[in-house]
């Protein structure tokens, strides 16, 4: 059980990655700012480290330099979008505008789960990498859900946590968005390797 290659120490370092990855995307992200270039850094980590490629703190901190600007831009785009979508839900209770609500909040859902791995992915301008993610959005629709599927998942445990049994908070925490991403790569991985075999 306790030998490197078996399944109990594999699955044991990937907690401990994704734990890792969690908090260096926590620290990163703390001026707001670079939330964009930390989660692209976290995507990218990811995928080299299920790559078997190098050092995971490096490599996070390598793609978060190589991607910050680029990152960075796309956030501000995505960032206030979501913002705005959060407060119409506040503030805008009118029954006819809840349809454009409900499409809004869930074209902005799938384009954030897919434009920062594309980003860490591929090179591109900043709209045509957050149109070409809802291309693969909608494109990949199976993989969408799948991910969809995970990180409500994770949602519906913290909160049951949060009501039924606080103590767990903490593991969850811990876990993070870091355990999500490591969760997405392999989806990811599979429904773009078409488009990467060559690189």
């Amino acid at each position: 059980m306790f030998e490197p290659d078996s399944a109990f120490m594999r699955g044991l370092s990937t907690t401990v990655d994704s734990i890792w990855i969690n908090v260096l995307l926590i620290v990163t992200s703390i001026p707001i700012i670079t939330i964009g270039a930390s989660l692209t850094a976290s995507y990218d980590a990811a995928r080299r480290l299920n790559e078997g490629r190098g050092n995971l703190t490096a490599n996070y901190f390598r793609s978060f330099r190589l991607n910050f600007v680029q990152s960075t831009l796309i956030w501000l785009v995505i960032g206030p979008v979501g913002a705005l979508i959060v407060g119409s839900w506040i503030y805008i209770q009118i029954l006819p505008v809840l349809i454009i609500k409900i499409a809004l909040s869930l074209l902005w859902i799938i384009a954030f789960l897919w434009v920062w791995p594309m980003q860490a992915r591929f090179e591109n301008k900043v709209f045509g990498t957050i149109a070409k993610s809802l291309l693969f959005s909608i494109s990949k629709i199976g993989v969408t859900l799948a991910m969809f599927a995970i990180d409500a998942v994770y949602c519906a445990i913290l909160i049951a946590s949060w009501f039924f049994m606080p103590g767990g908070l903490f593991i969850l925490v811990l876990f993070g968005y870091g355990a999500l991403v490591v969760l997405h790569v392999p989806l990811l991985e599979f429904s773009m390797k078409q488009y990467t075999k060559h690189s």
